[in-house]
């Protein structure tokens, strides 16, 4: 039974509205809910609501799609089950989820994450973090926890529960190594790991950290990875990962027989050792090969009848032919590919570096002109050995120092002179031959030439994670703010948690049938806000009354809201 029932107050009348029931022979009040003042009924009933104080805004999409994941990964889990602690704030495995999702959706360094974390929706699954226990120093704290081989076991553990769970394509791998420039002081002993080395990004004045990693061709899925110093060099550092990978990779099956699989990788990984420890691993490949190594193939006119086109299999412009040859002490097959598209890339790049090597050659050769006229006075003599060393340095670029033919003679005035000249002949051979090949070495013969070039361009996938790691905006290991080989470690670990997480996602709506870039999803899925209204708290009333609702979506953001099933999420926390 219902009722509306009037209540007096200090002489005020207010309304309730309540709910009856018999309980031992009498009638009790189940329940009553207050509806307020004759004027805020009338109100109400003609659709006048109260305005409210004021709207708290937070990231609701990515951050929600984020942490999904990480529940379902069961990092937390994981990380609290090897890493345990006292019931005190938050747990080393909920710190280590909250950098990860960071890392993957706007990095932040430790200082920052509070500010960061407070806008987003991560505040109702885990209620108890506060700008205290967010600080810096509590994170620093926690990773000190995490020593270097638990960080392996860390990983091993949540890589393996994704591959079970998501039934993810094994049957190929990409490997391939990179490097993270980083601002560690010179005379910091404390970080052996930090060196310097060759670095990709052209920062080899600063100490560097490698990366190395196997992933997945199905959904760039992370598989595994290790961080090592600067300066080691990726062919000696490949023979290290493919034997941790290749034990890691034996226990995922459960019997010690690794799954069938084949690894892609490019030719800086070559050489006669590393080919020798493939063969013993049983692991099957394909890489490529350095043309100069082969010169009887890689001078095969591009015109020649051997090469076979690939057009009608999707492989535009993409031609070749297969020989087998003895290749690191075995016999192994080579697949010789001309690409159209990379004739046209690279002839482009030696036009341009011509066109470069011309004007410093010319600058050069004005300034001795102009010395030995006596324009130029000041300064050392140049001499003929200075001359040729400069020349060196301008023809370093590929090809260069066999298109531009240059000499340097020393006159009665003994001021070297400086002529150069463009081998139109050599320029002609290489257009014809060089340009445009790539040499593919594969244990798989049993595949036809379509299937070997599809599963050596499947290493763009590697490289675009790479790629995304070292974005300034969305990347996910940028910036790094440690100082110490521990710290270093666990950062490595969560940016491969993140890198893992981004990739789930990514899967899960294409297999769903939408095509998207990672940035296009990591935008859209920002974009999604959640907006809370606070209404004046009324009497009686313990908490001022919300109301939740999402932001304006399009279409896109609605069908990845309903793909990632983001509205069925329970706003728990894990502790």
């Amino acid at each position: 039974m219902e009722r509306l029932e009037r209540k007096m107050v200090n002489g005020n009348a207010y309304y309730y509205y309540s709910s009856w029931a018999w309980k031992n022979g009498k009638c009790r009040r189940v329940w009553q809910k207050y509806l307020g003042k004759l004027e805020d009924i009338a109100k109400a009933v003609g659709g006048s609501l109260p305005k409210p104080d004021f709207a708290e805004i937070f990231e609701w999409g990515l951050s929600s799609a984020l942490w999904q994941e990480t529940v379902r990964a069961e990092v937390v889990a994981t990380v609290d089950h090897l890493c345990p602690k006292r019931n005190q704030g938050l747990s080393t495995g909920e710190y280590l989820a909250i950098t990860a999702i960071n890392r993957a959706s706007d990095p932040k360094s430790k200082r920052g994450i509070w500010e960061w974390f407070c806008q987003t929706v991560l505040l109702r699954h885990l209620p108890i973090a506060s700008k205290n226990f967010l600080s810096s120093q509590r994170f620093w704290d926690h990773m000190e926890r995490i020593s270097s081989d638990t960080t392996k076991k860390i990983w091993e553990s949540v890589i393996r529960g994704v591959i079970e769970r998501e039934n993810i394509d094994l049957s190929s791998l990409s490997y391939d190594g990179t490097n993270f420039y980083t601002f560690i002081d010179t005379f910091n002993a404390n970080c052996p790991i930090a060196i310097r080395g060759k670095n990709k990004q052209g920062r080899s004045n600063l100490r560097q950290v490698s990366y190395a990693l196997f992933c997945t061709s199905d959904g760039h899925i992370p598989l595994y990875y290790d961080v090592y110093p600067g300066n080691r060099n990726d062919a000696k550092q490949f023979p290290l990962m493919l034997r941790r990978f290749h034990r890691f990779f034996k226990q995922l099956s459960g019997n010690g027989v690794p799954p069938k699989t084949t690894i892609v990788f490019d030719k800086g990984n070559n050489s006669a050792e590393n080919f020798a420890l493939i063969d013993l691993l049983k692991l099957d490949y394909v890489g490529s090969v350095k043309l100069g190594e082969h010169k009887e193939l890689a001078e095969v006119l591009n015109e020649n009848p051997s090469f076979i086109s690939h057009e009608s299999s999707g492989l535009k412009g993409c031609k070749a032919f297969r020989v087998m040859k003895k290749v690191y002490e075995k016999e192994r097959t080579l697949v010789v590919c001309y690409n159209k598209k990379l004739f046209n890339t690279q002839l482009l790049t030696v036009k341009t570096d011509i066109k470069k090597a011309v004007k410093r050659l010319s600058a050069i050769q004005k300034k001795l002109q102009d010395r030995a006229d006596g324009l130029i006075k000041g300064g050392r003599s140049p001499t003929k050995a200075s001359v040729e060393k400069q020349c060196k340095s301008i023809l370093n670029r590929q090809y260069l120092d066999g298109l531009i033919t240059v000499t340097v003679t020393t006159p009665k005035d003994v001021i070297p002179r400086l002529s150069y000249s463009i081998d139109v002949d050599a320029m002609k051979k290489l257009s014809n031959t060089y340009l445009g090949k790539t040499i593919l070495i594969t244990s798989r013969n049993e595949w036809n030439d379509e299937m070997i070039i599809k599963a050596y361009r499947s290493q763009h996938v590697i490289e675009n994670v790479f790629r995304e790691m070292k974005h300034r905006r969305d990347g996910t290991w940028w910036p790094l703010h440690h100082w110490t080989n521990s710290k270093i470690l666990v950062h490595g670990l969560y940016c491969t948690i993140a890198i893992l997480m981004r990739s789930l996602i990514l899967r899960r709506v294409t297999i769903a049938g939408v095509k998207i870039s990672l940035s296009r999803l990591l935008s859209e899925l920002r974009g999604i806000r959640e907006v809370i209204n606070i209404y004046p708290q009324k009497r009686g009333e313990k908490q001022p009354q919300q109301q939740a609702t999402i932001s304006k979506t399009n279409l896109l953001q609605e069908k990845l809201i309903s793909i990632l099933q983001l509205r069925q999420q329970k706003d728990v926390s894990t502790t």
